[in-house]
């Protein structure tokens, strides 16, 4: 537990034990909530103060939220325990954003387009090189030609990236316990031969020394956020998260699928099997930027 952490839990506590609003049960599901904002703003801002709460801290941790998976409902009642909290603060110096700027969508079936348009992606890799983080540049094309969860980059050691480089394609152990081996384009060999000359064996290639790799995986979520305004087409409404790397790179494998005469129901097949799923309703949710992707096959 960092000294950051328990600064801000003993500011938490202090405003908990005078607040009598609300029933019990809703005072202790907002308290939960704040103890997990409080942990992210420690790990990823070393934030000192409630008072400093700013809207960046809030868009960086709802993205963090939704690559964690939580639902909208999930997100809006933590966020309704921020606020109130925040609303006790007598010293606050931001106000902070409404639900409608911090682009909650329900995950629907095959409702929701997150993919990243090149342009978006090119400015983030960009941005990314300017700040010297070779780091991320690897993860985003991971993410972009690989399909890879986030949490599946950050797992990827020097073992499993020798193995990489010499088979041309990564085996991951995903959700459930799936393992699938995913081809690796010219451009990944390259960058994963390069990301081994500076890790030492055995260590992870994207975690650093002293870093937890859940402190890793905010830290890049919050990077994606906080340069999200600078990124984004002109007058793009949708979700810019690490996930929709993913969705771009299903998008993509499908039309190359169809192109190659494969019908949708077996191009949804084989992009299912990359993606390490075998649910066709959840490759459609992916598929949500194509039309093809609604089709029955």
């Amino acid at each position: 537990m960092s000294n950051h952490y328990r600064n801000l839990m003993s500011q938490v506590d202090k405003l908990h034990r005078h607040n009598r609003q609300g029933s019990y049960k809703t005072r202790a599901r907002y308290y939960e909530a704040m103890q997990r904002f409080c942990r992210f703003l420690a790990e990823v801002y070393r934030l000192e103060r409630l008072a400093n709460i700013a809207p960046k801290h809030i868009y960086a941790y709802v993205a963090y939220l939704q690559e964690q998976g939580k639902s909208t409902s999930t997100i809006k009642t933590d966020l309704s325990a921020i606020r109130f909290f925040h609303d006790l603060i007598p010293s606050a110096r931001y106000e902070l954003p409404g639900n409608g700027d911090l682009c909650l969508q329900r995950r629907t079936f095959g409702g929701v387009d997150r993919t990243w348009s090149a342009g978006e992606f090119e400015r983030m890799l960009g941005i990314a090189l300017e700040r010297g983080r070779e780091d991320y540049v690897s993860i985003f094309y991971l993410g972009r030609f690989a399909g890879l969860r986030i949490h599946e980059c950050f797992r990827i050691d020097t073992a499993t990236a020798a193995k990489a480089v010499k088979e041309k394609a990564i085996t991951i152990k995903g959700k459930g316990g799936l393992v699938r081996a995913v081809p690796l384009n010219d451009l990944l060999v390259q960058r994963l031969q390069q990301d081994l000359k500076r890790t030492p064996r055995g260590h992870k290639l994207y975690v650093s020394d002293d870093q937890e790799t859940h402190e890793a995986i905010k830290a890049l979520q919050a990077f994606i956020w906080l340069n999200r305004s600078t990124v984004q087409d002109e007058g793009s409404t949708r979700p810019m998260t690490f996930h929709g790397l993913r969705h771009t790179y299903a998008a993509e494998k499908y039309r190359g699928f169809i192109d190659a005469g494969v019908t949708p129901f077996g191009a949804r097949k084989a992009v299912s099997k990359l993606l390490g799923h075998g649910r066709d309703d959840v490759t459609n949710i992916y598929l949500a930027s194509l039309k093809e992707g609604k089709e029955n096959g």
